[in-house]
């Protein structure tokens, strides 16, 4: 009967640092940035800067001439449709705002890169207020032993 006990334990003991550790801890960062420092993840680190600065050049030397991107229910479907279209309006909404990174993960599994991450945005564009959690996911691929993104998900 003891050991029918001590097992219980256990197992409840391994499911609830499951639980603890699925859902995290708002006291730990450990886990939450992993893979940050590969060259992959300067590359979506680089592109971040260079949104936020307003540097259309270096924003647009990340992406892959191929990339889609998918937000708010619209897609673009090449380097130049986003650096034509959106890329600005990109520029300016971020540089209204402050972003702070809660969570960065990167995969590389070979010549392919997985970049996730979450961030809390707050701040006053177009005069409304703004505080939400978004995330986003980044495809990064190895052309021509460079990291280029090719894809990016970007929600709230």
């Amino acid at each position: 009967m003891k050991m029918k006990t001590i097992n219980i334990l256990l197992v409840l003991l391994m499911t609830f640092s499951f639980a603890a550790n699925a859902h995290g801890d708002k006291n730990k960062d450990k886990g939450l940035f992993k893979g940050v420092d590969t060259p992959a993840a300067k590359v979506v680190l680089a592109f971040h800067q260079a949104l936020e600065t307003g540097n259309q050049k270096q924003a647009r030397a990340q992406l892959a001439d191929d990339v889609t991107i998918f937000e708010g229910g619209r897609v673009e479907r090449s380097a130049d449709e986003y650096a034509h279209h959106h890329m600005l309006t990109d520029m300016k909404y971020l540089a209204a705002m402050k972003s702070d990174t809660l969570e960065h993960q990167v995969t590389i599994l070979g010549n392919t890169a997985i970049s996730a991450s979450s961030s809390q945005t707050k701040g006053t564009y177009n005069g409304e207020e703004r505080d939400y959690q978004g995330m986003e996911t980044m495809v990064l691929e190895k052309q021509n032993g460079e990291w280029k993104i090719k894809h990016i998900h970007w929600s709230h």
